[in-house]
């Protein structure tokens, strides 16, 4: 007699993770990047959360955690928003058409309406998965519709880690061993003459560029975007904006090149803060002429194109970001809370010796750490800074986390810049509990001595044994 089958399993997420999930940083250093476990015991960031809502994490022991890092601006919402939530399980629950490829769905079309009363001036949207793809997008676009070769881009900038998007990235770090890029070429934050140099060559399709830069949290100079634009259409170039950490109300305007009267962008990048946290989205907007160029017949129907692109959970899920963005004020309270979050650090500049610089805009603010005056700390300073320039920063951000249970992030490699990006709806609360812990925090540096200290010892010895 034959046995009966026996009962199929299925699959039981709730189950897997209770069975697997102790072995997270076990799983990552076996089958994924085994530096980021690494990196993470070594300076203690090696958490255990178990569960997020707003701004907050919590781990294994039911300790809350408050989060102005944001996913790296992803969490623009903060975590679970039950708005977006809703419209996910909606989307699903619904069973649409999706991706046919051969048919036009509502929701990108939705989506792309509501983006766009966002943009005067621009008038169609090419939907991606990130924010690379949507610097990939602008970039291709550019070319094309001006038929040159070459975009500029700025020192220092940041534009995603494809091959397009790294070629018109500034830092050598992400660039090094990955030759030959694109025939690219950086020109400083704010120098227009730089800018024009390289303009009369007339073979310049586009400058790109971050209205606040991510690497160090510098934002373009009073009047630069305006004047580049107005340099580059003399020109016949176009202006890109990558507004995919600046933009959705970051810095307190739905994109921050608003914050400048009179800039209007050829093509803007979007992504991030558009995913509600949920699901990956990238967006590029441009003007109608250019969008008609690429998409001149149609032969070319098919010429830029995305697998996932417009898929309805990610469309659902930005149109419920931008629902709640508009309902609950959310680029009020993000330029409202980071300007008392900015003035209550600004206010210790004077009061530490480290402390160099407070800058941004919105909830999107840069704390630089310099060179202290006082003998005793500027040898210690000094003994960081021959080891690996960005240490003190380092040294700041840990304490942040293990003592006072806040997550943040050191600005970019060999920076002494730690940058603030929380979620936009954060408010008072947040803001007193940042700066009580950052204020413990510097009175430990200047006291002379201390945890932090010997924990500057340790990133040393590291430091130097990397070498």
């Amino acid at each position: 007699m034959t046995p009966p089958d026996p009962e199929p399993k299925g699959f039981d997420l709730v189950t897997l993770l209770a069975e697997r999930g102790a072995e997270r940083y076990d799983l990552h250093a076996r089958y994924l990047n085994h530096q980021l476990p690494r990196m993470l015991h070594t300076i203690g960031f090696d958490k255990v959360y178990e569960r997020a809502e707003g701004a907050y994490f919590w781990d294994d022991e039911g300790r809350d955690h408050l989060d102005m890092l944001a996913g790296f601006g992803v969490m623009g919402l903060g975590r679970h928003h039950p708005v977006v939530r809703k419209a996910l399980h909606d989307v699903l629950d619904a069973g649409l058409a999706d991706l046919t490829r051969f048919d036009c769905q509502p929701l990108p079309g939705l989506l792309a309406e509501k983006l766009l009363s966002h943009a005067p001036g621009l008038d169609r949207v090419f939907f991606g998965n990130s924010g690379t793809e949507a610097v990939e997008t602008a970039l291709k676009f550019a070319r094309y519709a001006t038929g040159r070769p070459r975009v500029l881009f700025c020192d220092h900038a940041f534009h995603g880690l494809t091959t397009g998007s790294l070629s018109v990235g500034g830092e050598s770090g992400f660039r090094e061993g990955f030759d030959p890029l694109l025939p690219d070429t950086p020109v400083p934050l704010g120098d227009l003459a730089a800018l024009e140099r390289e303009l009369v060559k007339g073979d310049v399709a586009a400058l790109i560029v971050e209205p606040i830069q991510g690497k160090g949290v510098h934002p373009a100079p009073p009047g630069y975007l305006r004047a580049a634009r107005e340099l580059l259409h003399r020109h016949k170039a176009l202006l890109i904006a990558d507004e995919v950490q600046t933009g959705l109300g970051r810095t307190g305007d739905f994109f921050a090149y608003q914050h400048e009267e009179g800039v209007e962008p050829d093509l803007v990048c979007v992504a991030k803060a558009l995913s509600g946290g949920y699901v990956p989205v990238g967006a590029t907007l441009g003007k109608e002429w250019i969008f008609k160029k690429v998409y001149s017949s149609m032969d070319r129907v098919l010429v830029h194109s995305a697998s996932f692109g417009s898929n309805a959970q990610a469309m659902a899920a930005g149109l419920a970001t931008l629902a709640v963005m508009e309902d609950e004020k959310v680029v009020d309270n993000a330029r409202v809370t980071g300007e008392l979050l900015r003035d209550r650090l600004t206010a210790l500049v004077d009061r530490y010796e480290l402390l160099h610089e407070v800058r941004g805009r919105g909830l999107m603010i840069g704390i630089e750490f310099g060179r202290p005056k006082s003998l005793g700390l500027r040898s210690r300073w000094m003994m960081l800074q021959a080891a690996r320039k960005g240490l003190f920063a380092q040294m700041v951000v840990v304490p942040l986390l293990q003592r006072h249970r806040i997550l943040t992030q050191v600005s970019g490699d060999h920076l002494e810049v730690i940058k603030l990006i929380p979620p936009l709806i954060i408010g008072e609360r947040e803001v007193d509990r940042f700066v009580a812990a950052f204020t413990a925090v510097m009175d430990d540096a200047h006291s002379g001595g201390g945890l932090m200290w010997e924990f500057g010892r340790t990133l040393v010895k590291q430091a130097v044994a990397v070498r």
